[in-house]
C-alpha cells in the first residue's frame, strides 16, 4: 500500500512538472511568435535612426540609445562627433528592408561629400526601445567616421 501510495504520488509530481514544463514553452514560444508577427520597419523609420546617429549636434549620451548596447559605444560616437562637426552632410538611402523576427536587415546607400556608396547591408534589432542599429552596424559606421569599434 505505501508502495502505490508513493508511486501515484511521484506520477502526480511527474504530470504537475511535465505540465508546467509545456506551459513555460507555450509562453516562451507565444513571445517568439508574437516577436516575428511585429509588422516590418518602415524604410523612414530606419533611415531616420541612420540619420539621427550622424548628426553632429546630437549629442554621444542620446546616440546610445540609438544602438544595441549603445552605452559601450559612447567613447566610439564621441570621437565621430568631433569628426562630423566640419565634414558635412551624411545622408541614407534605405531600401529592400526584410524583417524576420526581431531583425530587419537592408541595402543602404550613404551619401557624403566625397559621393554615395551604394547597397551597403545593415542591420536593425526590435527591442523594448524600438528598432535600434545593431552594435555590427554601428561599428561599421563608426569606422567610416574614423572612430572604429
Amino acid at each position: 500500500m505505501l508502495a502505490q501510495t508513493r508511486g501515484r504520488i511521484a506520477t502526480r509530481t511527474l504530470r504537475t512538472a511535465a505540465t508546467s514544463a509545456f506551459a513555460a514553452a507555450a509562453v516562451i514560444g507565444g513571445s517568439a511568435i508574437a516577436a516575428a508577427d511585429a509588422p516590418a520597419p518602415a524604410p523612414q523609420e530606419l533611415q531616420s535612426s541612420l540619420n539621427q546617429f550622424v548628426d553632429p549636434g546630437i549629442p554621444a549620451a542620446a546616440k546610445t540609445k540609438l544602438i544595441v548596447g549603445g552605452d559601450r559605444r559612447q567613447g566610439n560616437i564621441e570621437k565621430m562627433n568631433k569628426g562630423l562637426a566640419n565634414y558635412g552632410k551624411v545622408g541614407f538611402t534605405v531600401s529592400n528592408v526584410q524583417s524576420k523576427g526581431d531583425t530587419a536587415n537592408a541595402q543602404v546607400a550613404i551619401s557624403s561629400p566625397h559621393g554615395t556608396m551604394p547597397g551597403v547591408p545593415m542591420t536593425w534589432q526590435h527591442t523594448a526601445a524600438g528598432w535600434q542599429i545593431s552594435d555590427g552596424t554601428a561599428c561599421v559606421i563608426l569606422a567610416m567616421g574614423k572612430a572604429p569599434c
